[in-house]
């Protein structure tokens, strides 16, 4: 089937005079999570992994993608006539350095101006000096037939009894940070951001409560593009009292083209498609770059304001209740010699959460992984469903999207016996969690330099993990969000009190098994001394960390303290929600080790 498309596309490319074409997995919001309508990465390639880029010429087909993905595209690719790279794999050319061996000087490299951002765009510029960049308008509404259409759900306001701000706030503080003299327009183009700048909240991106949107902000009004059906009256005329104007989704670009020319256009170059950017810019209006790190309103979100911490609370305590529930069933039905599967406990961690009156729906994929399964780090339940036997590990990393925040927690317990391997690496990625949530560290640290935290004790056995240890994470929001990091990678963007991050060491084993242990961790202000002002974290997450494996030998007392007095807040916060059987089972797993 892949091998058709191709022939498709090529034909296409054939028709175009383009040698070879490169096809990202963005959408022109470039957020991680796509409309089936967006998905031709997937559709052309069969490779179903949310990060990959393909690029295609006459003769030759070939997929990028990270270590998260290299098992799972080794499978999906196999028979497609697509050869796999391994992204930062020692010896794996470039997407660029591949189409350059390729085509000979002046030829065409094809891209779809929509799904390539203004700093894209500028680094294949470079990348091709002796290559023509060619700048299509979708091809896939030519050669895929059977596209699914553009999708628009209801939209609604999200009140500040959970956002924490009024709109007109939010619009204030945005242009204080801007700070730009004369008549300007603010583009942009992340569903997200616009979804926090506006109190709005929408079903259009899977997992992610988003309206499809773009926005161009001015200092006096915020034009909103977006499906304007999808608005109730009562809700249209909120958002008016608040200058928001609302206008038809597919007229952005004529907009941004049309907007008085004297007014400066400005953007985040790695959230502005080219195609939006040549549109600003049509009539000779001055463009500039967003001077924000990590882009004005993306910093601006990641701080979360008092109402927004306390909802994330709130969330975690409602997640905790769930999975209690859940890990309690999945014990009985192993005791008991049930049957249960991955997918079973994908629907019991559903159906639990489902019991608060806040729950929205689940905030990713969850990755309910067994045994060898779990050394996939974005492993799903698959159609063969795989059954849990009482021996080795199981993984489980699921979140849920509440009113009031967004959850992610991830945990690995024993069903059965283990090897001294996955106990000691159990232990060792446990020690990585703790020693991260216990840091404090001077104002202005960034990510990169708390990461090892996490990472070094796993590496202390001669084992690492390919992935970041933290991400951010958003309120009601999408769980991945930016623009803060903890990696090994250089993020020049602070970890700074407010921002919300996850806090998740692993290690995988290929072909036997994979633990990751993760909760979601708050930055707060800690004390001013002479030397400065020091944050440290708070500890979001209220779910049991299985104590069973871990060799107590190998934590020091600190890190034994630190789990014991994790363990009696996580009792403290649920019991009072929970059965008294439950209650029992939650004290049991609560109890400390000494």
């Amino acid at each position: 089937m892949e091998k058709r498309k191709l022939q498709m596309m090529r034909g296409y490319m054939k028709e175009m005079a383009i040698s070879a074409f490169i096809v990202p997995s963005n959408d022109p919001h470039f957020g991680e999570y796509i409309q089936d309508h967006f998905n031709c990465r997937t559709w052309l390639s069969g490779f179903t992994g949310s990060a990959g880029t393909l690029a295609i010429t006459q003769t030759e087909a070939a997929l990028w993608t990270d270590s998260r993905y290299f098992i799972q595209a080794e499978k999906e690719l196999d028979g497609s006539g697509i050869e796999l790279k391994k992204m930062r794999v020692a010896g794996t050319e470039t997407i660029e350095q591949w189409i350059a061996q390729r085509l000979e000087n002046n030829q065409s490299v094809g891209i779809d101006s929509s799904l390539f951002s203004f700093t894209e765009y500028n680094s294949l510029k470079l990348a091709f000096n002796n290559l023509n960049i060619q700048l299509c308008n979708d091809p896939f509404e030519t050669i895929w037939t059977e596209r699914p259409p553009l999708k628009f759900s209801p939209v609604s306001l999200l009140s500040e009894e959970y956002s924490g701000e009024s709109v007109k706030s939010k619009h204030n503080r945005l242009k204080t940070l801007l700070n730009v003299e004369g008549q300007f327009l603010y583009i942009i183009s992340s569903c997200d951001e616009i979804a926090w700048l506006c109190n709005i909240r929408g079903r259009d991106i899977p997992y992610n409560p988003l309206p499809l949107s773009y926005a161009a902000v001015s200092a006096e009004k915020i034009f909103l593009f977006v499906d304007s059906s999808s608005f109730t009256l009562q809700d249209k005329r909120a958002l008016e009292r608040d200058d928001v104007v609302i206008m038809p989704y597919d007229t952005f670009s004529s907009f941004i083209t049309d907007y008085p020319e004297r007014a400066l256009r400005i953007a985040n170059p790695d959230k502005i498609s080219i195609r939006n950017y040549n549109s600003s810019v049509k009539g000779g209006a001055r463009f500039q770059l967003d001077q924000i790190r990590g882009g004005a309103v993306s910093m601006l979100k990641a701080i979360k304001n008092q109402v927004e911490q306390e909802g994330f609370r709130k969330a975690m305590i409602h997640d905790g209740i769930a999975w209690v529930k859940t890990l309690r069933a999945i014990e009985e039905k192993l005791n008991s010699d049930k049957r249960v599967t991955e997918k079973d406990i994908a629907t019991l961690f559903s159906d639990f959460r489902s019991l608060s009156p806040l729950y929205k729906g689940e905030s990713f994929a969850p990755i309910v992984a067994f045994g060898s399964n779990a050394a996939l780090p974005h492993y799903s339940p698959s159609s063969e469903d795989v059954l849990i036997s009482k021996v080795g590990l199981l993984l489980m990393d699921t979140g849920g999207q509440y009113l009031c925040g967004t959850t992610d927690t991830t945990r690995t317990i024993a069903v059965g016996p283990l090897t001294y391997e996955q106990r000691r690496d159990y232990t060792l990625i446990l020690k990585g969690m703790i020693n991260l949530s216990k840091a404090r560290f001077l104002k202005g640290t960034r990510g990169t330099q708390l990461d090892f935290l996490a990472r070094g004790p796993i590496s202390s056995s001669g084992k690492i993990y390919m992935h970041g240890t933290g991400h951010g994470i958003g309120h009601y929001l999408c769980v991945h969000e930016g623009p803060q990091s903890i990696r090994m990678e250089e993020n020049p963007v602070a970890i700074e009190p407010g921002m919300v991050v996850s806090n998740e060491p692993a290690v995988y084993q290929p072909g036997e098994y994979g633990i990751r242990i993760e909760n979601v961790i708050l930055c707060q202000k800690w004390m001013e001394t002479e030397s400065g002002i020091f944050n440290e974290f708070e500890t979001l997450t209220f779910v049991p960390i299985d104590t069973n494996p871990v060799i107590k030998e190998l934590l020091c007392d600190e890190e034994i303290k630190w789990l014991n007095k994790y363990h009696s807040m996580v009792f403290e916060k649920l019991s009072p929600a929970l059965e008294p059987k439950e209650v029992d089972w939650l004290s049991d797993r609560c109890k400390e080790i000494n």
